[in-house]
């Protein structure tokens, strides 16, 4: 037979999701909810008597909140941490201090907001509990926690005041966290900030303690979010949503009165304000950023390239853009260097920068977007045209596509049509969004769709499935054998754009997103082929097997199903839960039929 077999646990620990608490409405005498919804005891304190620790429900939202000054000796520096316990190196703290202000020569008076993304630093352990994967596996894959990177969101502000030695009162209040929910974060800080500049830190403190009792940010459900008098009801997408839907759940009036803020979406950006100077070249960006082209997007302020980044990456949805992407990159950044460096070809990543030094540092780069600054919703700038790479000297070039870049499909003019005639008749740029968001879904559907099919053909036969076997392995990937198939069930099928197809897939088989495409694809078909197998075990007689078996076997056997439980467990194998009770039933009965002493043993080792 061949069955096959976080740091800081302190203020930092997370409870099971299923005793995962909800925050309350009121700040002070707060009525739970469990994290389904229902009413719970009122008397419960805030949690803590079901696991819930000090800063865990704060965890499960944000690493740290940050306040970032300028000091006339220093420059900018991180003036506060909260809560005090978070844990930064001193090399994420200088990538804060910078990435926290716009470039001098922004010109950003008056209150801007923006994101940014950095590295965590190597050797640093994970700053979440490991339960809270359990959320992530319910996500859709772009909204997937990357391990190895943090998001700041900044509200900053800049304004006259001659009491200062500089005349200038210049703050950020950030956000450090690792879940990439954009607009979500956005709003909080709306509410926030312009208080925080006025209350200081008794403010902040209050803040982050409403933070703490929210509920867990569990996919799917309907979540109510109290900070400082204002109520947010979101919903977090699951990966069983219908790509390109928003359902938020509406509630009964009554119970929607203490309601504040409603938001239909966490994570998405205003892809038409963002696409909207280079609408007319939105499919050939679209290529790029499936293809894991090297782009930079140099912009005037960082709301503008952090804007524009984050529509860029999310044109591919449902698809998980894998590489590397920066909304805002300043010269200080501690990856400058490995980006900017001359003696290798570009990396497969997306900058946003507004320093005019990038015009000459990243000349070499294949694609450059210049943008000018994004006008106000219902103003359309002029469109801008495609230009070659040599004509871009600096910053103060006219906007454009730069780049010598072919695209591999014909320009589908009829999605032009429509958002001219959406910008004539100034039709709502929420409108214009909602257009364009379902035509980069078709689009990228349309791509994908022979991808899924022809992965699926991979999977072994469930009758070739022997439970006294290992799991069948899967088929190999054979980019030959796939093209052949898109003859007959290609993009053709489902999309009316005509172009090289053909040439489009073999350039992403090389790309760093199919990559990380089958790898996911691959792990999930494996580890169905583990589920599969486990539902064959749990159909078998076993007592007869043992019959026919030595006693060695059989301890064997009950050793490798345990480690069967602990795998499907572990890895969240999609095993249905009776399935689980089964085996557990079956490694009981098997124990039993053997003698005591090896019964009192085998209890002991593990679950059963």
């Amino acid at each position: 037979m061949a069955l096959r077999g976080p740091a800081g646990l302190g203020p930092g620990s997370r409870r099971p999701l299923d005793e995962a608490v909800a925050g309350a409405v009121g700040r002070e005498a707060p009525a739970l909810l469990a994290a389904g919804g229902a009413p719970e005891d009122d008397e419960e304190d805030d949690g803590r008597g079901r696991g819930l620790l000090r800063w865990d429900g704060f965890s499960a939202w944000l690493h740290c909140v940050c306040v970032v000054g300028f000091d006339l000796e220093l420059g900018q520096a991180v003036e506060v941490i909260y809560p005090q316990h978070s844990k930064l190196t001193d090399k994420e703290k200088t990538n804060i201090c910078y990435l926290s202000f716009p470039d001098s020569n922004s010109g950003c008076l008056g209150d801007t907001q923006f994101c940014f993304r950095f590295r965590q630093s190597s050797g640093r352990r994970v700053s979440l509990h490991c339960l809270l994967d359990q959320f992530d596996k319910d996500l859709p894959v772009y909204l997937k926690k990357d391990p190895a990177y943090f998001y700041g969101y900044v509200y900053f502000r800049q304004v006259r005041d001659k009491t200062l030695k500089r005349g200038y009162f210049q703050k950020s209040l950030v956000l450090i966290s690792k879940l990439p929910y954009i607009h979500f974060f956005h709003t909080v800080l709306k509410q926030l900030a312009p208080e925080y500049f006025e209350k200081s830190e008794p403010y902040l403190e209050a803040a982050c303690n409403d933070v703490d009792r929210w509920p867990a940010p569990v996919p799917g459900k309907t979540l109510h979010l109290p900070i400082m008098g204002v109520v947010m009801k979101v919903r977090i997408p699951t990966c069983h949503d219908k790509p390109g839907t928003t359902q938020i759940v509406q509630l009964t009036q009554q119970a929607d009165t203490n309601i504040s803020v409603i938001l239909p979406t966490v994570h998405e950006v205003d892809i038409f304000r963002c696409f909207c100077p280079v609408f007319l070249h939105s499919q050939m960006l679209w290529e790029l950023v499936l293809l894991g082209e090297p782009l930079v997007v140099m912009a005037p302020s960082p709301s503008e390239s952090s804007e524009t980044v984050l529509a860029l990456v999310n044109c591919i949805s449902p698809l998980k853009y894998f590489s590397d992407f920066r909304p805002y990159f300043t010269i200080h950044d501690s990856e400058f260097k490995e980006y900017t460096t001359r003696t290798q070809a570009p990396p497969s990543v997306i900058l946003g920068v507004t320093n005019p030094f990038f015009a000459k540092t990243l000349q070499h780069w294949p694609h450059i977007i210049r943008i000018g600054d994004l006008k106000p919703t219902g103003e359309i700038p002029k469109q801008v045209k495609v230009k070659k790479l040599k004509n871009l000297k600096t910053l103060d070039s006219k906007p454009g596509v730069y780049t010598s870049y072919k695209p591999y499909l014909n320009r589908d003019e009829e999605i032009i049509k429509q958002l001219q005639k959406g910008v004539q008749q100034k039709r709502p740029s929420e409108a214009q969004s909602v257009i364009l968001r379902r035509y980069f879904l078709e689009l990228t559907q349309s791509f994908i769709i022979p991808l899924e099919r022809y992965v699926a053909s991979l999977m072994p036969l469930q009758k070739s499935i022997s439970p006294w076997k290992s799991p069948p392995q899967l088929r190999q990937f054979l980019p030959e054998e796939f093209m052949k198939t898109l003859e007959k069930t290609g993009p053709q099928l489902t999309s009316r754009i005509k172009g090289d197809w053909i040439g489009l897939y073999r350039h992403f088989l090389k790309s760093p997103n199919f990559d990380g495409w089958f790898k996911t694809r691959r792990k999930e078909m494996i580890q169905k082929l583990e589920a599969l197998h486990l539902e064959a075990l749990c159909e078998e007689d076993l007592l007869l097997w043992i019959q026919k078996h030595t006693e060695v076997e059989t301890v064997d056997l009950v050793l490798k199903l345990k480690n069967k439980l602990l795998q499907a467990d572990r890895e969240h194998l999609p095993v249905k839960p009776d399935t689980m009770e089964k085996l557990r039933t079956h490694i009981d009965a098997i124990i039993l039929a053997l003698p005591e002493d090896l019964q009192g043993i085998l209890l002991k080792t593990g679950m059963t």
